[in-house]
């Protein structure tokens, strides 16, 4: 967000301070505090007491700068992208191709994680197996394909021997 579009965003609507940008978007102080330190949040002004005044752009612009942050992106990036937009429209085309390399090493990310969450399932499936018969069953390599299977259910836990004995 443009420096001079936060400070209208101040000036348009109420004006209102850390706490309630705090509660409002269910981050810290510190958090928020962090992220400005960290040039992550511009156009902030202060009132004659030195009170940082924010207005409703903070919160979508720390909305955005927490979901790049929690999908991997540095934050020399992101202090990148905050100076590309408040140099306003003529880095449109620098913002968007920062943002289409960012979505690419997220999409690379999710297929990794995929594989990893495969494996890790695979485990459970080898371990819920043994428990239930009592026999160590053989191991699947590592790179054979994926047997068909229904999605998993989150923390099903293994039946109990007591319950298969019933």
């Amino acid at each position: 967000m443009p420096a001079a579009e936060a400070r209208r965003g101040v000036a348009q609507g109420t004006p209102f301070l850390i706490g309630e940008l705090a509660q409002r978007t269910g981050r810290s102080v510190h958090a928020i505090r962090w992220y400005e330190s960290q040039g992550l949040v511009p156009g902030v002004v202060r009132d004659a007491g030195g009170r940082r005044l924010y207005g409703e752009p903070h919160i979508g612009w720390l909305d955005l700068m927490d979901r790049l942050r929690r999908t991997g992106m540095s934050i020399a990036e992101m202090r990148e992208y905050t100076a590309l937009a408040l140099r306003g429209r003529a880095t449109l085309a620098e913002r968007r191709a920062l943002l289409a390399a960012h979505r690419e090493r997220v999409q690379q990310t999710i297929a990794e994680w995929k594989r990893a969450l495969s494996l890790v399932d695979r485990k459970i499936d080898f371990y819920d197996a043994w428990i239930e018969s009592g026999q160590r069953p053989q191991l699947i390599p590592t790179g054979a394909p994926e047997p068909a299977r229904p999605p998993r259910q989150p923390d099903t836990p293994a039946p109990s021997r007591r319950a298969r004995r019933s």
